[in-house]
């Protein structure tokens, strides 16, 4: 998971629960079975208070 980066910024991720979350992006990709899905449709939008808190981390 380290080595991941979003695949529209370049950009970190950071692991939330299920999820790895693209500060520059503002998307939240799902991680299934172990595996991430690192596609922009599969990606969701973070929400104001999801990226405020993304800011604290």
């Amino acid at each position: 998971m380290d080595i991941l980066v979003c695949p529209i910024t370049k950009g970190s991720l950071v692991q939330v629960g299920e999820e790895l979350w693209s500060k520059q992006a503002g998307l939240a990709y799902p991680i299934k079975d172990g595996i991430p899905i690192m596609l922009e449709h599969e990606a969701r939008s973070l929400t104001e208070e999801e990226l405020e808190d993304l800011k604290k981390r």
